[in-house]
């Protein structure tokens, strides 16, 4: 029986939300292992929350668990974007973006997590541009409200998709693994979220590419275009990166 291959992707500029979404696990396949790797960061701030004291749990997940989110963050950039450096703006960056989703795991506000998915989505981005412009802090966090203005409600809408994608689910794989006991339970939530939440960072990576092929600087204006701005080296198709494959 001959291979089925994916369609090509579309062009970033062009991209839905469900083509985010699969040009996602498409990544997530063609690089597995360094993908898989991303969720352990989020699979460790879970067990934080669940097996930590209060007070311990509000002095490590802002602090710590921050620090793993956007260190897997960082790690999506570099898979997804063929990007060999790391500094501290992006990191700062994705500190400012990922404090607010950490303090709702604690806060547990009904209708925050919302708030702070948009306020990741307006400041996300400089995370990427920090890694793939070489820019500083500052100048990343103007160039992430930059890009997510581009299209915000396309943004903020591939974020949420990829949220629930990966709730919905996790939740399912979480009653498959379990078994009786609270151990079962334990494990089977850990595993869930390591093996799912590389989605939300791989394509927040991508996501990227899409807002900036949506705009480009023009004098005191800024228009949408077709043409990013972008290195030939960091396209979904470039050179050395093919597509994956499916086996029948």
């Amino acid at each position: 029986m001959p291979r089925t291959e994916l369609p090509p992707p579309l062009p970033p500029e062009t991209r839905t939300i469900g083509q985010l979404v699969a040009e996602s696990l498409r990544l997530y396949g063609a690089r597995f292992w360094a993908s898989l790797a991303l969720g352990f960061g989020p699979a460790a701030v879970a067990l934080m929350l669940a097996e930590l004291p209060r007070g311990l749990a509000w002095a490590l997940v802002p602090t710590v668990g921050t620090a793993l989110f956007t260190l897997a963050y960082i790690g999506a950039c570099r898979v997804g974007l063929a990007v060999e450096r790391a500094n501290l703006a992006a990191f700062a960056v994705g500190f400012v973006a990922f404090l607010p989703w950490m303090l709702q795991r604690l806060l547990i506000i009904p209708g925050f997590d919302l708030v702070s998915l948009a306020l990741f989505t307006l400041v996300g981005f400089g995370v990427p541009a920090a890694l793939v412009e070489g820019i500083g802090f500052r100048a990343a966090l103007k160039r992430g409200i930059e890009l997510a203005r581009a299209d915000f409600v396309h943004a903020l809408g591939s974020l949420a998709t990829l949220v629930i994608l990966t709730f919905i689910t996790g939740l399912v794989l979480f009653v498959v693994l379990r078994g009786v006991g609270d151990q079962a339970v334990r494990v089977a939530a850990f595993l869930s979220l390591l093996v799912l939440a590389p989605l939300f960072f791989l394509g927040g990576a991508l996501l990227y590419l899409d807002q900036s092929a949506r705009v480009v600087d023009s004098g005191p204006q800024r228009k949408r275009s077709r043409d990013a701005d972008i290195h030939p080296a960091l396209e979904p198709d470039g050179a050395g990166r093919p597509d994956a494959e499916i086996e029948p």
